[in-house]
């Protein structure tokens, strides 16, 4: 069945790709609604989401035919390209003839869909970029190419809208929801994209987004993302002076719950489920700018808990796992925890490497990269391979959660049931912070539901890249030097050790680091792991 599915979806596709190259495709969507180009966005309104580009372009190099039936360029370059976001980093001083020729030229090689060009991300932020930059692509010209870049944009508009139900990512369905909406704006007396784009953006919400208005993935940079393109969104709404739409302010209100409860430290960014190090300066001023002030004084939310105060903060994972069509980034670290103190971080997950078809990838989901307990070197979810992501296919289920948070005692506890069908066994966390004297202590239980053979377990607490540890002659304990502060971590009646590692923290990138790892054989029907990290 898998075969003939594969078959008939290939088919399907090839179908699919001949009638996009038709000419009855073209016909439908070159119908043009508009060609009042009244609404002009600013373009400062993207200053939160255009990373300028470091290489700095001339744009006469672009003016030039031949450019755009370059085949010698890379897919990195290509997407770069074609995408236009490249216009954000042109002095506005620029030439307005020379930019409005390199739109001309790309017309004339791209007037026509194709697959290449015309991929759907690429697409929506091509239109937003020539319509945010109207200063140099717009203004100052002739009727004739007023008419053309008109038509082009409602023209690729019309694809956007035809496509956007078809898109895989749901990122590159904001994007496209963001892009045609703008042009609904810009094109004012057209309020189908207006409309249909609203209609788009309130199902996305509804579809990604849990009850309380964070993301179904759990993922912390897909929150931040989100929050990004609806302010985007907002704004050019209120710049156009145009009303609106509730289900847009309520959306932004607890996406913005969610990013300051998770902005309580700006100095360390926690490496959850997809996370990775990001400098969110520019954003909060951009939020500070335009007058949004978000705050959180929650201490769980979206499958998290944050205890902290002015120098240290403990944040553990206590979520479930998240439904398959959303795990497409989530890593198998239930109850993992981190550990940040004066702005550094003391005990830190190793974060996520995000190309496909990579091993590093596949090592980055898994357990081991994760400060948690691993058993028999198995993970606590199952993934499967699906369309070249690794998917949850059996996750796992937070049994139960609680927290105490005191001036000077805080307690979480946690158990998830990600081992019951394998091992009949559960995993409880119990940590304990006591303040008055700087102490960590820990307790793992396996849990065991029948009476199972003896296996092994490891548990492992990961350390940034910068961060020392030593083990001393006793093999009692491993000290760990933390940017001028000692740290001991001691484990009674097990075996603890120092292991090298992979440190993802850095998208796309890796480095080694070190971690702590307490390892022995389970063979008690409750085995209890004690453990403490002491500042001395």
């Amino acid at each position: 069945m898998i075969y003939i599915n594969q078959f008939f979806f290939g088919v399907s596709n090839q179908i699919r790709k001949f009638y996009l190259n038709s000419n009855i495709y073209n016909k439908k969507i070159s119908k043009i609604y508009s060609k009042d180009f009244t609404y002009k966005p600013s373009r400062h309104l993207l200053s939160s989401l255009i990373k300028y580009q470091k290489k700095k372009f001339r744009i006469e190099d672009f003016a030039f035919d031949n450019v755009w039936n370059n085949k010698s360029i890379n897919d990195k370059e290509f997407k770069i390209l074609n995408n236009f976001y490249w216009f954000f980093s042109l002095d506005l001083k620029s030439s307005k003839e020379i930019t409005q020729t390199v739109i001309i030229n790309w017309i004339n090689n791209n007037h026509k869909y194709n697959y290449k060009s015309w991929n759907f991300d690429l697409t929506a932020k091509r239109i937003i970029a020539w319509l945010s930059c109207h200063e140099l692509t717009y203004e100052e010209s002739n009727q004739d190419y007023k008419d053309n870049f008109n038509n082009i944009i409602q023209k690729q508009t019309n694809h956007l809208v035809n496509e956007i139900n078809r898109s895989d990512l749901i990122e590159d369905k904001l994007v496209g929801c963001a892009s045609i909406i703008l042009v609904g704006l810009c094109y004012e007396n057209e309020k189908n994209y207006l409309s249909f784009g609203s209609t788009i953006l309130k199902r996305i919400s509804k579809l990604t987004l849990d009850s309380h208005g964070f993301p179904k993935s759990r993922n912390i940079k897909q929150l931040t993302f989100y929050l990004k393109y609806f302010i985007l969104i907002r704004e050019w709404f209120k710049e156009a002076q145009v009303t609106i739409p509730e289900h847009i302010d309520e959306t932004i209100y607890y996406l913005g719950q969610g990013y300051a409860f998770f902005s309580k430290n700006p100095e360390s960014d926690l490496l959850f489920n997809g996370n990775n190090i990001s400098d969110n300066k520019e954003f909060d001023n951009y939020l500070k700018r335009l007058g949004y002030k978000f705050k959180n004084e929650d201490k769980e939310l979206g499958g998290y808990i944050i205890l902290q105060n002015r120098r240290i903060s403990l944040t553990m994972d206590v979520g479930s796992t998240p439904n398959l069509n959303y795990t497409k980034d989530y890593q198998s670290g239930a109850l993992s925890f981190e550990v940040i103190s004066s702005g550094k971080k003391l005990i830190s997950n190793c974060g996520y490497y995000k190309k496909k078809n990579s091993k590093l990838s596949d090592l980055s989901k898994s357990s081991a990269t994760q400060n948690t307990l691993v058993i028999d070197d198995n993970s606590s979810c199952k993934f499967i391979n699906i369309n070249k992501s690794l998917m949850v296919k059996r996750g796992l289920k937070i049994i139960k959660k609680n927290f105490v948070f005191e001036k000077n005692y805080w307690k979480i506890t946690a158990s998830h049931d990600g081992y019951l069908k394998k091992y009949n066994s559960i995993h409880e966390r119990e940590i304990e912070f006591y303040t008055d004297n700087m102490t960590f202590v820990g307790i793992d239980r396996i849990i065991k539901k029948k009476i199972n053979h003896n296996y092994k377990f490891d548990i492992r607490f990961h350390v940034e890249p910068s961060v020392k540890l030593m083990k001393t002659q006793d093999n009692k304990t491993i000290l760990i030097e933390l940017d001028g502060e000692g740290w001991r971590f001691t484990c009674d009646n097990y075996k603890i050790n120092i292991d090298n590692g992979l440190y993802f923290g850095i998208k796309n990138s890796y480095t080694k680091n070190q971690n702590i790892f307490i390892s022995g054989i389970s063979n008690n029907q409750i085995e209890n792991i004690k453990w403490e990290i002491k500042k001395i």
